[in-house]
């Protein structure tokens, strides 16, 4: 489904100047847009790249998808976008022939058309229903979760999805609120944590959210498949770089990394180790909150 004009989403990618410092090493090569959704940071690598270069976008969101096709029709064939979650990338890659690439970029954030649409069922700040899917291949939704699986193991996802110090007690008063009348909607789920969780800094539900996002996505199983199966397709100098927005992420990208590192198949960019990461400016913090949280890595294939 394309949106109408009236009703387009609109997102601001992050940390926009540092990737295209450092993925655009070859204004004519190949490069791998691995998470496209709406198209800002393809945008910016097709207007960075020469009339020779290509870029391949991939996205598990088929609206995402048809939004970025609006966005980026203009740039013909300099672009492919194809729908498929990054864990599958190797695949796509040799059915579109499309290697070796001169860079790769991973950015994990949630779009803005998941988060503002209401029917996605991401937020916490939207009435809708837990869905939390990226894509409509995926089975499980977050009103299974929530309203199926036993306390213990919900704690346990909070615990390891969420690190959520109070993720025992938000599981045992799912589970009593369930035990009434099932949770079907964000609105039900946010106020049953509210309930137990006080509110400090960031919204009670906020941890809560995120754990179930990347247990419905299986998310960090996919980031490890799809970091470890795009190496191979770089060309030596190119580019793969990951923008982060959680910790959890952040350790599987640093671990990844010095993995590759330390077999001799990349090279940290940066202050040269697996510590290193761009983060954005103050200015950009003032102008896109959501980028308070990214962080940027890079390494070189060798």
């Amino acid at each position: 489904m394309i949106l109408t004009d009236e009703t387009r989403y609109t997102h601001e990618p992050v940390l926009l100047a540092e990737v295209l410092e450092r993925l655009v090493t070859d204004r004519g090569g190949l490069y791998l847009d691995a998470t496209t959704g709406l198209g800002g940071h393809s945008d910016a690598i097709l207007r960075a790249i020469s009339a020779q270069g290509r870029l391949l976008g991939l996205d598990a969101d088929p609206e995402a998808l048809a939004e970025a096709g609006h966005r980026l029709g203009a740039y013909g064939g300099k672009i492919r976008l194809v729908r498929s979650n990054f864990r599958s990338l190797g695949s796509v890659l040799e059915k579109e022939g499309f290697f070796p690439l001169s860079g790769a970029l991973f950015d994990l954030g949630v779009s803005s058309l998941q988060l503002d649409k209401p029917s996605r069922g991401f937020s916490f700040r939207h009435e809708g229903p837990l869905d939390m899917r990226m894509g409509p291949d995926t089975t499980l939704t977050a009103e299974q979760i929530v309203n199926r699986w036993p306390a213990e193991q919900i704690a346990m996802l909070l615990k390891e999805f969420g690190e959520e110090p109070e993720a025992e007690r938000i599981a045992r008063s799912i589970v009593a609120a369930r035990a009434k009348a099932p949770l079907t909607s964000t609105a039900e789920l946010a106020a049953v944590v509210e309930s137990v969780v006080p509110r400090t800094g960031h919204h009670p539900a906020t941890r809560t959210f995120q754990a179930l996002r990347i247990a419905v996505n299986q998310e960090l199983e996919a980031l490890t498949r799809g970091l470890e199966s795009v190496v191979p397709y770089l060309k030596t100098g190119g580019r793969l770089c990951v923008i982060t927005f959680h910790s959890l992420e952040d350790r599987i990208v640093k671990n990844v990394f010095a993995s590759l590192v330390a077999q001799g198949k990349c090279a940290h960019l940066g202050k040269g180790d697996a510590r290193s990461a761009v983060v954005a400016s103050p200015d950009e913090v003032a102008r896109n909150p959501r980028a308070r949280s990214a962080k940027l890595r890079v390494v070189e294939k060798r």
